[in-house]
């Protein structure tokens, strides 16, 4: 069995578009063995003129669905790309829909929140095709127009957003020197969030340590693997409609910003939450219970945040609290005022 590469979904689906004739732009990929989907299906094999697929398990082939269609009955179907429109009485009673989901994966809350949609229409008595496609919502790679055509139906019109759509979840990420107070008020957030009614998860630092990342140590790698396999979970969890709260030091902006863009792909813009425990130095030092900042300064603690290792202090943070002197409660009420009246509002349904 020769060597595979791996595809990411953005691959797999210029793979797709290629294949399909949905465009003449041939795929930039790995020259050296073949290649598999992210659950290991293998997908093609380089060839003379461009990639030769095997097969594509997720998207299926505009001819596919166009003789489906026929064989259904549908002489002349009729497509809308995106969304329903706001006033479903301009549908036809048979209708194709189409939804350029490209890059995003396959449980995307793009997809669910928008075939959602389309089964209200489906109450109406109207028969609905939902076809997930692999162009992109926010520059697609091919005319709505042409799309339509290309799956054997006449478009009747559009409404595509091209940021992914809202969940109503989100992520409270709290970052903070050690001493700082973060887990003291990610907890009591935690309290408030609940007594709300809203469903909230607790991504606390050191099981996530005992469980998630057992085996990694504190370098910079392991720190930045720790931090973003957090993020990955907070990620899921925001994706399906609720909260999580997490409060590890992360003190790297890099892997903060990764973080950030891999909710915001699952959850939608604004689900994301940067809370910055600014607490001084000096005061995280006097709180030390532990004596891990005087070890550390004794040389004892090796790469220790604020100490001998750097603290990228976040420009981008959506709250900023200095704790000092300052009530647990008051703090924990001042990040909840901040985004429940904003980020992590949840949306209104979408028509």
């Amino acid at each position: 069995m020769s060597a595979r590469s791996r595809l990411t979904d953005v691959q797999v689906a210029a793979v797709a578009r290629y294949h399909f004739g949905l465009s003449p732009t041939v795929p930039e990929l790995p020259q050296s063995g073949d290649w598999e989907d992210a659950q290991g299906v293998l997908v093609g094999r380089p060839g003379e003129r461009g990639p030769t697929v095997v097969e594509i398990p997720r998207w299926q082939s505009p001819g596919t669905v166009a003789q489906r269609l026929a064989e259904r009955g549908w002489a002349v179907p009729t497509a809308w790309v995106g969304r329903p429109p706001t006033d479903v009485a301009e549908l036809p009673a048979q209708v194709l829909a189409l939804l350029p989901v490209a890059g995003a994966p396959a449980d995307t809350a793009t997809i669910s929140t928008t075939a959602a949609a389309w089964a209200r229409v489906r109450a109406t008595g109207r028969a609905v095709e939902i076809v997930p496609v692999p162009v992109t919502a926010a520059q697609p790679e091919v005319g709505w127009a042409e799309l339509a055509e290309a799956y054997g139906a006449t478009l009747l019109g559009s409404r595509v957003d091209p940021e992914p759509a809202r969940t109503g979840g989100g992520v409270l990420f709290f970052t903070g020197l050690s001493g700082a107070g973060k887990s003291t008020i990610a907890a009591r957030v935690v309290e408030l969030l609940l007594e709300a009614g809203r469903s909230v998860t607790l991504l606390d630092g050191d099981e996530v340590r005992h469980h998630l990342s057992a085996g990694l140590g504190f370098s910079q790698a392991d720190r930045d693997t720790n931090v973003r396999r957090i993020g990955w979970v907070a990620a899921q969890i925001a994706k399906h409609g609720g909260i999580a709260v997490c409060a590890p030091i992360a003190p790297y902006a890099a892997v903060r910003a990764d973080v950030r863009h891999e909710v915001e792909a699952q959850a939608g813009r604004g689900g994301f939450v940067l809370v910055h425990v600014a607490t001084p130095l000096a005061e995280c030092e006097a709180r030390d219970r532990k004596g891990l900042y005087a070890k550390a300064r004794a040389g004892e603690i090796p790469a220790f945040t604020g100490i001998s290792d750097p603290y990228e202090a976040p420009t981008d943070a959506e709250v900023t609290i200095d704790t000092t002197g300052k009530d647990v409660d008051a703090c924990a009420r001042l990040v909840l005022d901040a985004v429940l009246a904003g980020p992590l509002q949840a949306p209104a349904p979408s028509p």
